[in-house]
């Protein structure tokens, strides 16, 4: 009899991997900050599967909260019709972002969330008559692989066979004190034509988990905002408490007109993509002529299944002890990044989420010939980590011990002292 292994390499093609040369490992089941292989092996999950499982795995609440659901209602169309999921998510969420974000529209995952505000944005000056084509995106961005989210994102390898069917988009550095005065200049420079701006808040994650100021960033978007730039806040990995506060936007003065929301969201148990908006948005869509309805949606739009497992993540989300272990989470970190030297790699730090930047004499990269060896070097020690080319980062669920964090900065310290 086969194994899953080789089943697995007979009939399936995996995401961002070079299928001549991986080792794919099939996981069976799951609990708390452990995923259990076919062998029998218990990994530690240290970058929540994608950074997506915020509560650990299997949680038995929100499996509970699914179930009942599914003996409910699992499906019905969202063109037309409603459910009280839905309702119920909408507001509650909206209740805990800026007062400003009054509209939620349901879609699949992140990229498509989003495509939603980008086309939100698009169209939105097209029904006030008032069409644009620029669009300013921060170097290094990382919006998802669909056509418009690719547009947004960084040019590399990942997007090259495509560059020439991508959108125009104007790339500016992240803010920093030294550089808004420049940056200003450049959003003066095409403020007539710009359709909005988006932007990952405090931490660039794919890109390696590069980090900006709360501060600054916050001067930035006052002044696009008092140029009429519409805002597009992608929190698709900051939000649902990964920076130490609820969303990224609790730590900024400048309230967005857009924001996108995905992984975490579910708590990592089923895809759901959200994108909010405010009053000012939705008003230019509200009208006699059907022309100006925004025409996207999905098939699976506002599922209730993914619903019931946004609202039971909620819930445990807000429990206060949660909170204490995200605090707990990165107080850790700050402890533990101190013991790494200078010399041997550049640590940044926000919140649950710690990078690790190896100095080798190789240029820091995605394609770093460093990755495999790092991947390895943690998986052999059961722990699964998902190296950034020669970064190493840690993004773990909320449930994650204080014994299986130590576990994880020895394996560091070992890597490091050896290097």
């Amino acid at each position: 009899m086969k194994t899953l292994k080789e089943r697995n390499k007979q009939v399936n093609w995996h995401p961002y991997t070079q299928m001549k040369s991986v080792d794919i490992i099939p996981i069976v089941s799951g609990n708390g900050s452990y995923l259990y292989s076919e062998d029998g092996t218990a990994y530690i999950d240290a970058v929540s599967s994608w950074w997506v499982t915020l509560h650990g795995h299997s949680h038995p609440y929100i499996a509970s909260k699914v179930t009942d659901q599914l003996n409910t209602l699992e499906q019905v169309i969202f063109a037309g019709f409603t459910h009280p999921k839905a309702i119920e998510l909408s507001e509650r969420l909206l209740a805990l972002l800026p007062r400003n974000q009054q509209k939620v529209f349901y879609s699949d995952n992140g990229s498509t969330a989003v495509e939603v505000a980008l086309k939100m944005c698009i169209q939105y000056h097209v029904n006030l008559q008032q069409p644009r084509n620029k669009i300013i995106a921060f170097k290094n961005a990382y919006h998802g692989d669909t056509f418009g989210a690719m547009s947004v994102s960084e040019r590399n390898f990942w997007t090259s066979p495509f560059h020439d069917r991508l959108f125009e988009v104007v790339f500016i550095d992240t803010p920093t004190q030294e550089n808004l005065p420049t940056l200003f200049e450049t959003i003066d420079a095409y403020v007539e034509d710009v359709v909005c701006f988006i932007y990952e808040p405090l931490v660039q994650g794919a890109a390696g988990m590069l980090m900006h100021e709360a501060a600054h960033l916050s001067e930035l978007l006052n002044y696009c905002q008092s140029k009429g730039i519409l805002l597009i806040q992608d929190e698709i990995f900051v939000g649902f408490g990964r920076t130490g506060t609820l969303f990224a936007a609790d730590q900024l003065t400048c309230n967005p007109d857009v924001m996108c929301f995905s992984k975490g969201l579910t708590g990592g148990t089923m895809p759901m993509g959200i994108t909010t908006a405010t009053s000012a948005i939705y008003e230019a869509f509200y009208a006699d002529e059907k022309t100006k309805a925004f025409f996207h949606g999905h098939s699976f739009t506002a599922n209730p299944l993914a619903c019931s497992a946004a609202l039971a993540s909620l819930d445990l989300l807000l429990e206060p002890e949660t909170m204490k272990k995200i605090n707990l989470i990165s107080e850790m970190h700050q402890v533990f990044s101190k013991k790494i030297p200078k010399e041997k790699a550049l640590v940044r730090h926000c919140g649950t989420i710690l990078a690790i930047e190896l100095k080798f004499d190789e240029k820091s990269s995605y394609f770093n010939s460093k990755q495999p060896f790092l991947y390895d070097f943690f998986l052999k020690r059961n722990i699964i980590m998902r190296p950034l080319g020669n970064i190493i980062y840690l993004v773990p669920p909320y449930c994650i011990s204080e014994s299986d964090l130590e576990v994880i900065y020895d394996s560091i310290l070992e890597l490091v002292e050896s290097n």
